[in-house]
């Protein structure tokens, strides 16, 4: 395997904590401390357009293609949601004056993880509330959904991995995961592993099938593990951490294949914060608190 720095973008006044999918495979939305929304695309990296200005950090974006809105989690404010063509904001929801660290969208409901401890379940069409999921006083900071099983993962800062059912929202699985703050939670493309990862830098494998035993362990970076996500193709994994590096790994055998840090590949001097693997020439981006986000291109090398 190969990684090549391919592009850098600029313009962030502050630290990146969000990037998500854009309506094309070159498009991508970033945000953070800043409060800017900005979007990009991959073959112009010289052209950023500002979508939103909210006067608060963002650490949650997600991207519905079905009707082209944006959802953006401003901090302390809520919920806006923005027509990203127009530039106009299509609905603002104060669901809470928590900070808002993750949003997934999935039929027509979107799941909001507060710090508070709540998960709060919006209507996408109507945006009304349907259901607050309270299961800890400690922030809910992931979250990741299983059609397959009809299971929603959420992760918390109280070192705890919880599994609801997706129709009923009954609690069936609370995993003691980790020994600090869970960050990332992930379900595998084919549904039968979820990862996690946090605070105590490890990387840990949950059998889904299994009833959700753990089948890895590993330790995987020097300080907290931020964020983890699959190459489009599902063969590879990337975890994006507190330590500066980006790692990439063989996601069958969790084997480590490249580090990449600012040492061997002019990467990143600050923590890296999140990490968006795209199907636009296999490019993985990495957000950072050094206001930048930096674009990988990754080849496999000694293929025959």
């Amino acid at each position: 395997m190969t990684v090549k720095k391919a592009d850098t973008f600029g313009g962030h006044r502050d630290c990146v904590y969000a990037l998500e999918s854009g309506a094309t495979p070159e498009t991508f939305f970033s945000a953070g401390a800043d409060g800017l929304v900005v979007r990009w695309q991959l073959d112009r990296p010289d052209l950023g357009d500002l979508i939103a200005r909210v006067p608060a950090s963002v650490y949650a974006l997600a991207f519905d293609p079905a009707d082209g809105l944006l959802w953006v989690g401003q901090n302390y404010e809520g919920v806006h949601v923005i027509d990203p063509n127009q530039k106009k904001e299509v609905c603002s929801l104060k669901i809470t004056s928590a900070a808002i660290f993750d949003i997934q969208l999935y039929r027509q409901t979107a799941y909001v993880a507060l710090s508070d401890g709540v998960v709060v379940l919006l209507n996408m069409h109507d945006f009304t509330v349907r259901r607050h999921l309270k299961a800890s006083d400690k922030s809910a900071r992931s979250i990741s959904i299983n059609p397959v099983e009809r299971e929603l993962a959420v992760g918390y800062s109280d070192h705890t991995v919880r599994i609801f059912d997706l129709e009923t929202n009954a609690l069936k699985h609370t995993l003691a995961a980790h020994t600090n703050s869970v960050f990332a939670v992930r379900y595998s493309p084919d549904f039968r592993c979820l990862l996690t990862a946090g605070r105590d830098a490890h990387l840990k494998v949950w059998d889904v099938e299994a009833g959700y035993t753990e089948s890895h362990d590993v330790v995987a970076h020097l300080f907290a593990i931020n964020h983890v996500t699959y190459s489009p193709d599902g063969r590879w994994l990337a975890t994006a951490s507190m330590d500066k590096a980006v790692k990439i790994w063989d996601a069958a055998t969790f084997r480590l294949l490249k580090v990449v840090d600012r040492a061997r590949h002019a990467g990143h001097g600050t923590s890296v914060n999140k990490l968006l693997w795209t199907a636009y020439q296999n490019q993985l981006l990495s957000g950072s608190d050094d206001r930048t986000i930096s674009v990988w291109e990754i080849t496999e090398t000694g293929f025959r």
